[in-house]
């Protein structure tokens, strides 16, 4: 989708070289990816301590 943005270049510079992004588009993807990942984290908090998962570790890393 294109889309014409008015952003701040000294933002946009500091988050290309915090990142390091080569492009202003791979900043804004990551950027994006980034505001929904934490934003599904906050939708898992709700159920911290309420799921039961019985699991055995040692089973689990025998299967490899």
């Amino acid at each position: 989708m294109r889309t014409t943005l008015d952003l701040p270049d000294r933002l946009v510079e500091e988050a290309m070289r915090v990142s390091h992004q080569k492009t202003k588009t791979a900043v804004i993807i990551s950027a994006l990816e980034e505001l929904v990942r934490k934003s599904r984290l906050q939708g898992l908090k709700p159920y911290k301590g309420h799921v039961d998962l019985d699991v055995d570790l040692s089973a689990l890393r025998e299967r490899r």
